[in-house]
């Protein structure tokens, strides 16, 4: 079967070129300037997850994940040390996203790293009439680009201005390269004088450095269509560059539920997701929207997430009775990448007993390991023996104290006719 996948630029399911073709995959990362939430690491997980597809497929595919490490959000979280703060951050964002342990991105471009490519291309931006300087700014002017707001579906006469400024021709158009004031501590010499390019230049620089003038795919979270996208595909189009085919934009989650709210900042964090509930679970909770529809995140999701993952894990231990049908799971992904029908397939195999396809399945999404066997360090095998010996001898409350000790260590202590069994903590 032909894989499908939805287009924002078309509003449509459009065909790929068959396999073995080569997909370029561009998908804007994030902007560094604070610990990451979980929201954050969606964009991350999905194109993870439908590269390892379409290679399953026979593509040929390069992922590229860019991190945003010059942006007016750096600026105001650390003034006087943004360049600091950038790479503390980008540290922070590559050690969390690094946990989920998905094959990283092939490349992950930081915009520090492409000035010259930036400045280049404003270059030819001003050269050809799209752009124009102005007391030390450079903007792109909207009204050259007849066919701005296709993508977002907006009319170009009903754009609103994207950042006052008294130096636009118009005020729809937007930066390209902003001069430097007072306070910045991080800037670079430009035709235009010393400053810091705009945010939209950045991507479109670092898309065509890493997968050349033309790629198949681009993506990112759906609040990125406008205007981000927008201007990323003006600018590249202007000057003659095909860019993106196919513009793939996932939903975003919703924080549900008293202790999650981006509103009162106690959003959960890559890090505290995985401390609290393990990597699985929250791989396999992401699994459970389909990748351009919203999705909401509770302690309730959560915990059935996590649900899911000891039935799957406790049935990759389990003896295997049958065949699954591994076309069937290969239409439900080839049809919209459709994780959520991927996933019941996945549970129908672990009730049926067909253990080979359930882990080759799960390992698209980065559970493979689910069924493994991994030996516990011989300190918590003792732990789990005293505990052993505590209920024996009927000492239920020193039971209860080593069981909480051997979870503290990261495993869990299960207990079984034989005695006990410890599994990796989720």
């Amino acid at each position: 079967m032909t894989v499908r996948l939805y287009d924002t630029a078309t509003r449509s399911v459009v065909d790929l070129p068959p396999a073995p073709a080569q997909v370029g995959m561009y998908v804007c990362g994030p902007t560094v300037y604070q610990r990451a939430h979980i929201g954050n690491a969606v964009p991350f997980v999905i194109f993870a997850w439908l590269r390892n597809w379409l290679r399953e497929r026979g593509y040929d595919v390069t992922y590229v994940h860019n991190i945003t490490d010059i942006n007016d959000k750096i600026y105001e979280v650390a003034p006087g040390a943004s360049a600091e703060r950038a790479r503390a951050a980008t540290g922070w964002y590559l050690e969390d996203t690094a946990s989920f342990r998905l094959e990283m991105p092939d490349e992950q471009p930081l915009a520090t790293e492409t000035i010259p490519e930036i400045v280049a291309l404003i270059e030819e931006l001003v050269a050809s009439c799209h752009a124009y300087a102005s007391g030390g700014d450079v903007y792109f002017r909207v009204s050259s680009f007849e066919t701005y707001g296709a993508l977002s579906g907006q009319r170009p006469d009903q754009v609103e201005e994207q950042e006052p400024s008294a130096l636009k021709e118009d005020p729809r158009d937007f930066a390209l390269w902003k001069a430097t004031k007072e306070g910045e501590d991080t800037f670079w010499e430009s035709p235009w004088g010393l400053g810091r390019p705009g945010w939209h230049i950045e991507c479109s620089a670092m898309a065509e450095k890493t997968l050349g003038p033309e790629f198949l795919i681009h993506g990112g979270g759906l609040d990125l269509v406008f205007p981000h996208h927008e201007n990323e595909r003006a600018q590249s189009l202007a000057v003659g560059r095909p860019f993106a085919k196919i513009w793939m934009h996932n939903g975003l989650l919703r924080f549900v539920g008293e202790k999650m709210s981006k509103s009162v900042g106690n959003v959960a964090t890559i890090q505290e997701v995985i401390a609290e509930w393990g990597r699985e679970a929250a791989l396999l909770f992401l699994m459970t929207g389909h990748w351009h529809k919203p999705l909401e995140f509770s302690h309730e999701a959560m915990t059935a997430a996590s649900v899911q993952v000891e039935s799957l894990r406790n049935a990759l231990r389990g003896e295997t009775r049958s065949k699954g049908d591994w076309n069937a799971f290969a239409t439900v992904l080839d049809d919209d990448f459709n994780t959520p029908a991927a996933l019941a397939i996945l549970h129908r195999w672990a009730r049926e007993g067909a253990l080979v396809e359930l882990q080759r399945g799960l390992a698209i999404f980065g559970l493979g390991e689910l069924g493994d066997i991994v030996e516990a360090p011989a300190e918590v095998a003792a732990l789990a023996q005293a505990r052993v010996e505590a209920r024996a001898a009927r000492d239920f409350a020193e039971a209860d104290r080593l069981r909480d000790e051997i979870t503290r260590t990261g495993w869990e202590v299960r207990d079984v006719p034989d005695g006990f069994e410890l599994v990796p903590g989720s």
